[in-house]
């Protein structure tokens, strides 16, 4: 049976969610690199350029895209890099693990770019 028609509406509710979120993380990602005096900002609001942006404000060379796309590896590389941002911006490493809590995850950007200490 199609989900469709038990719940209707269920598609076009994930695709606002999705929007949603995709820009609050490009909007938080964006901030964060301007804090962290990284040029090219608007890398932020494109797939996989992103990730490159993510990178630079860690201020590591490009090649560290690679073990993005490694399975289970770009799990635990996440955390650390987010870790990497967090010490960009005056906080703690630490922080990084919280990539890997669900739910607690979708507030991390956030926290970093718009919270100071």
């Amino acid at each position: 049976m199609d989900t469709g028609l038990l719940f209707p509406g269920f598609g076009i509710s994930h695709l606002f969610a999705a929007l949603f979120f995709y820009i609050y993380f490009a909007y938080s990602l964006q901030v964060i690199a301007t804090k962290t005096q990284t040029v090219n900002v608007w890398m932020a609001w494109i797939p996989i350029l992103n990730l490159l942006l993510m990178v630079r404000i860690c201020r590591l060379s490009g090649i560290a895209l690679i073990p993005f796309f490694i399975p289970f590896i770009n799990i635990i590389y996440a955390a650390y890099i987010w870790g990497e941002i967090a010490y960009a911006v005056n906080k703690s490493r630490w922080l990084g693990l919280v990539i890997l809590v669900p739910i607690l995850n979708l507030g991390l950007p956030g926290y970093l770019a718009f919270f100071e200490y």
